[in-house]
């Protein structure tokens, strides 16, 4: 177990190292308790998933996806069921709107940080045709 724990951390922080525009926009507006006083980790290990960014207080996960998520959805079901079912609301954005709509998504944010109680999350990131 322990062996599995440190390549978490291994590749959380190569992912660090690695960021995205999208993810490097976001993290200057989350990092430093930013946002009101919560505190966000990034590039963070959860069982088996790396999570771009995680508020352990509040439980609430942030993904950043762009395009290469269209062709894993069926990971990323899996991936958002398995950190729901530890008790973590997830929610997800594409990294096109997080550098273009950056105040909405911020403010989807803060509203999930007002509202703690558990909502069901879309499976797919905001923005996606409606």
């Amino acid at each position: 177990m322990k062996g599995n724990s440190q390549r978490g951390k291994d590749f959380a922080r190569k992912l660090r190292k690695s960021e995205t525009d999208a993810e490097r926009k976001i993290w200057q507006q989350l990092r430093s308790r930013n946002l009101n006083g919560a505190k966000f980790r990034r590039q963070h290990p959860v069982g088996p998933y790396v999570i771009d960014f995680i508020c352990i207080n509040e439980k609430l996960i942030i993904e950043l996806d762009g395009s290469q998520h269209l062709q894993q959805r069926t990971y990323d079901a899996q991936r958002t069921a398995f950190l729901e079912q530890a008790g973590y609301r997830v929610m997800r954005f594409w990294d096109n709107d997080v550098l273009l709509q950056t105040e909405n998504v911020m403010q989807a944010i803060v509203d999930a940080l007002a509202n703690p109680s558990p909502q069901p999350s879309p499976r797919e990131p905001t923005g996606r045709g409606s």
